[in-house]
Protein backbone atom coordinates (compact mmCIF):
# COMPACT_ATOMS: atom_id res chain seq x y z
CA UNK A 1 0.00 0.00 0.00
CA UNK A 2 2.87 2.36 0.79
CA UNK A 3 4.32 2.00 -2.72
CA UNK A 4 0.86 2.65 -4.23
CA UNK A 5 0.53 5.87 -2.24
CA UNK A 6 3.99 6.98 -3.35
CA UNK A 7 3.01 6.39 -6.99
CA UNK A 8 -0.23 8.34 -6.51
CA UNK A 9 1.70 11.14 -4.78
CA UNK A 10 3.97 11.51 -7.79
CA UNK A 11 0.88 11.59 -10.03
CA UNK A 12 -0.67 14.34 -7.87
CA UNK A 13 2.57 16.35 -7.92
CA UNK A 14 2.76 16.01 -11.70
CA UNK A 15 -0.87 17.11 -11.98
CA UNK A 16 -0.24 20.23 -9.90
CA UNK A 17 2.93 21.09 -11.82
CA UNK A 18 0.99 20.72 -15.06
CA UNK A 19 -1.88 22.91 -13.85
CA UNK A 20 0.49 25.71 -12.83
CA UNK A 21 2.58 25.38 -16.05
CA UNK A 22 5.83 24.91 -14.11
CA UNK A 23 7.55 23.17 -17.05
CA UNK A 24 7.58 24.34 -20.69
CA UNK A 25 5.14 22.56 -23.07
CA UNK A 26 7.96 21.03 -25.12
CA UNK A 27 8.99 18.97 -22.07
CA UNK A 28 5.51 17.50 -21.84
CA UNK A 29 5.34 16.77 -25.57
CA UNK A 30 8.76 15.12 -25.56
CA UNK A 31 9.54 11.41 -25.57
CA UNK A 32 10.69 11.37 -21.93
CA UNK A 33 7.84 9.08 -20.81
CA UNK A 34 8.51 6.72 -23.70
CA UNK A 35 12.20 6.42 -22.86
CA UNK A 36 11.46 5.86 -19.15
CA UNK A 37 9.05 3.08 -20.11
CA UNK A 38 11.68 1.58 -22.44
CA UNK A 39 14.19 1.62 -19.58
CA UNK A 40 11.67 -0.13 -17.32
CA UNK A 41 11.00 -2.81 -19.93
CA UNK A 42 14.75 -3.26 -20.51
CA UNK A 43 15.21 -3.79 -16.78
CA UNK A 44 12.34 -6.30 -16.68
CA UNK A 45 13.71 -8.15 -19.72
CA UNK A 46 17.18 -8.23 -18.20
CA UNK A 47 15.95 -9.73 -14.93
CA UNK A 48 13.73 -12.27 -16.70
CA UNK A 49 16.46 -13.29 -19.15
CA UNK A 50 18.93 -13.68 -16.29
CA UNK A 51 16.52 -15.93 -14.38
CA UNK A 52 16.60 -19.24 -16.26
CA UNK A 53 13.76 -20.64 -14.16
CA UNK A 54 11.44 -17.80 -15.22
CA UNK A 55 12.44 -18.18 -18.88
CA UNK A 56 11.67 -21.89 -18.65
CA UNK A 57 8.24 -21.11 -17.19
CA UNK A 58 7.47 -18.90 -20.19
CA UNK A 59 7.85 -21.93 -22.44
CA UNK A 60 5.57 -24.03 -20.28
CA UNK A 61 2.66 -21.69 -19.49
CA UNK A 62 -0.39 -23.81 -18.81
CA UNK A 63 -3.48 -23.50 -21.06
CA UNK A 64 -5.27 -21.91 -18.08
CA UNK A 65 -2.72 -19.11 -17.87
CA UNK A 66 -2.63 -18.72 -21.66
CA UNK A 67 -6.39 -18.09 -21.54
CA UNK A 68 -6.11 -15.43 -18.81
CA UNK A 69 -6.10 -12.41 -21.20
CA UNK A 70 -9.24 -13.73 -22.93
CA UNK A 71 -10.96 -14.18 -19.56
CA UNK A 72 -9.94 -10.64 -18.58
CA UNK A 73 -11.42 -9.23 -21.78
CA UNK A 74 -14.68 -11.19 -21.43
CA UNK A 75 -14.96 -10.37 -17.72
CA UNK A 76 -14.45 -6.67 -18.45
CA UNK A 77 -17.18 -6.75 -21.10
CA UNK A 78 -19.62 -8.43 -18.71
CA UNK A 79 -18.93 -5.78 -16.08
CA UNK A 80 -19.23 -2.96 -18.61
CA UNK A 81 -22.54 -4.33 -19.93
CA UNK A 82 -23.89 -4.54 -16.35
CA UNK A 83 -22.94 -0.89 -15.76
CA UNK A 84 -24.23 0.14 -19.20
CA UNK A 85 -27.74 -1.07 -18.35
CA UNK A 86 -28.02 1.72 -15.76
CA UNK A 87 -26.64 4.47 -18.02
CA UNK A 88 -29.47 6.31 -19.73
CA UNK A 89 -28.94 7.83 -23.15
CA UNK A 90 -25.58 6.15 -23.75
CA UNK A 91 -25.42 3.41 -26.43
CA UNK A 92 -24.00 0.10 -25.24
CA UNK A 93 -21.41 0.19 -28.04
CA UNK A 94 -19.96 3.42 -26.61
CA UNK A 95 -19.80 1.91 -23.12
CA UNK A 96 -18.03 -1.14 -24.55
CA UNK A 97 -15.59 1.13 -26.42
CA UNK A 98 -14.66 2.83 -23.13
CA UNK A 99 -14.27 -0.54 -21.40
CA UNK A 100 -12.08 -1.78 -24.26
CA UNK A 101 -9.34 0.56 -23.07
CA UNK A 102 -8.49 -2.00 -20.33
CA UNK A 103 -6.48 0.66 -18.49
CA UNK A 104 -4.60 1.82 -21.61
CA UNK A 105 -5.93 5.36 -21.19
CA UNK A 106 -3.49 7.20 -23.47
CA UNK A 107 -4.37 5.22 -26.60
CA UNK A 108 -8.04 4.49 -25.96
CA UNK A 109 -8.94 8.08 -25.08
CA UNK A 110 -7.27 9.42 -28.23
CA UNK A 111 -9.01 6.85 -30.46
CA UNK A 112 -12.41 7.41 -28.85
CA UNK A 113 -12.04 11.20 -29.07
CA UNK A 114 -11.26 10.84 -32.77
CA UNK A 115 -14.27 8.61 -33.46
CA UNK A 116 -16.86 9.76 -30.92
CA UNK A 117 -15.84 13.20 -29.69
CA UNK A 118 -14.18 14.88 -26.73
CA UNK A 119 -16.87 14.02 -24.15
CA UNK A 120 -16.62 10.24 -24.55
CA UNK A 121 -12.85 10.50 -24.97
CA UNK A 122 -12.60 12.24 -21.59
CA UNK A 123 -14.82 9.60 -19.99
CA UNK A 124 -12.52 6.92 -21.44
CA UNK A 125 -9.46 8.71 -20.06
CA UNK A 126 -10.90 8.94 -16.53
CA UNK A 127 -12.40 5.43 -16.53
CA UNK A 128 -9.13 3.80 -17.56
CA UNK A 129 -7.02 5.87 -15.16
CA UNK A 130 -9.39 4.80 -12.38
CA UNK A 131 -8.94 1.15 -13.38
CA UNK A 132 -5.17 1.52 -13.11
CA UNK A 133 -5.36 3.37 -9.78
CA UNK A 134 -7.74 0.77 -8.32
CA UNK A 135 -5.27 -1.97 -9.29
CA UNK A 136 -2.39 -0.08 -7.69
CA UNK A 137 -4.29 0.52 -4.46
CA UNK A 138 -6.16 -2.76 -4.07
CA UNK A 139 -3.66 -5.29 -5.46
CA UNK A 140 -2.73 -6.56 -1.95
CA UNK A 141 -6.40 -7.05 -1.06
CA UNK A 142 -7.20 -8.73 -4.41
CA UNK A 143 -4.29 -11.15 -4.13
CA UNK A 144 -5.26 -12.06 -0.56
CA UNK A 145 -8.98 -12.63 -1.07
CA UNK A 146 -9.36 -13.52 -4.77
CA UNK A 147 -6.08 -15.25 -5.61
CA UNK A 148 -2.76 -14.34 -7.18
CA UNK A 149 -4.22 -13.89 -10.67
CA UNK A 150 -6.80 -11.30 -9.55
CA UNK A 151 -4.45 -8.26 -9.62
CA UNK A 152 -3.26 -9.32 -13.09
CA UNK A 153 -6.81 -9.43 -14.49
CA UNK A 154 -7.68 -6.15 -12.76
CA UNK A 155 -4.62 -4.46 -14.27
CA UNK A 156 -5.75 -5.18 -17.83
CA UNK A 157 -3.33 -3.77 -20.39
CA UNK A 158 -1.13 -2.19 -17.72
CA UNK A 159 0.31 -5.40 -16.27
CA UNK A 160 3.54 -5.28 -18.26
CA UNK A 161 4.39 -1.69 -17.30
CA UNK A 162 2.78 0.58 -14.70
CA UNK A 163 1.10 -2.02 -12.48
CA UNK A 164 3.80 -4.66 -13.03
CA UNK A 165 5.85 -3.84 -9.89
CA UNK A 166 2.84 -3.87 -7.54
CA UNK A 167 1.58 -7.13 -9.09
CA UNK A 168 4.93 -8.87 -8.64
CA UNK A 169 5.14 -7.59 -5.07
CA UNK A 170 1.74 -9.05 -4.14
CA UNK A 171 1.36 -12.05 -6.46
CA UNK A 172 5.00 -13.13 -6.42
CA UNK A 173 7.89 -13.09 -8.89
CA UNK A 174 6.75 -16.44 -10.29
CA UNK A 175 3.88 -14.55 -11.94
CA UNK A 176 6.16 -12.05 -13.73
CA UNK A 177 6.00 -13.88 -17.07
CA UNK A 178 2.23 -14.31 -16.77
CA UNK A 179 1.85 -10.59 -16.02
CA UNK A 180 3.93 -9.53 -19.03
CA UNK A 181 2.24 -12.03 -21.36
CA UNK A 182 -1.20 -10.91 -20.13
CA UNK A 183 -0.37 -7.22 -20.55
CA UNK A 184 1.02 -7.78 -24.05
CA UNK A 185 -2.06 -9.64 -25.33
CA UNK A 186 -4.60 -7.29 -23.74
CA UNK A 187 -2.57 -4.27 -24.87
CA UNK A 188 -2.58 -5.61 -28.42
CA UNK A 189 -6.37 -5.97 -28.41
CA UNK A 190 -7.09 -2.37 -27.38
CA UNK A 191 -6.88 -0.56 -30.76
CA UNK A 192 -8.83 -3.29 -32.56
CA UNK A 193 -11.64 -3.51 -30.00
CA UNK A 194 -11.95 0.25 -29.45
CA UNK A 195 -12.15 0.95 -33.19
CA UNK A 196 -14.59 -1.96 -33.65
CA UNK A 197 -17.06 -0.71 -31.03
CA UNK A 198 -16.69 2.91 -32.14
CA UNK A 199 -17.49 1.86 -35.70
CA UNK A 200 -20.70 -0.02 -34.91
Amino acid sequence: MRSSLIILSFFAIGLLLGIFRVFPPEWIDSKITFFVLCLLMFSVGLSIGHDKNTTRKFKTLSPRLLMLPIMTILGTFLGVIAVGIFLKGRPLTEVLAVGSGFGYYSLSSVLITQYKGVELGTIALLANIIREVITLLLAPWMAKYFGKLAPISAGGATTMDTTFPIIIKNSGEEFSIVSIYHGFIVDLSVPFLVVFFCGI
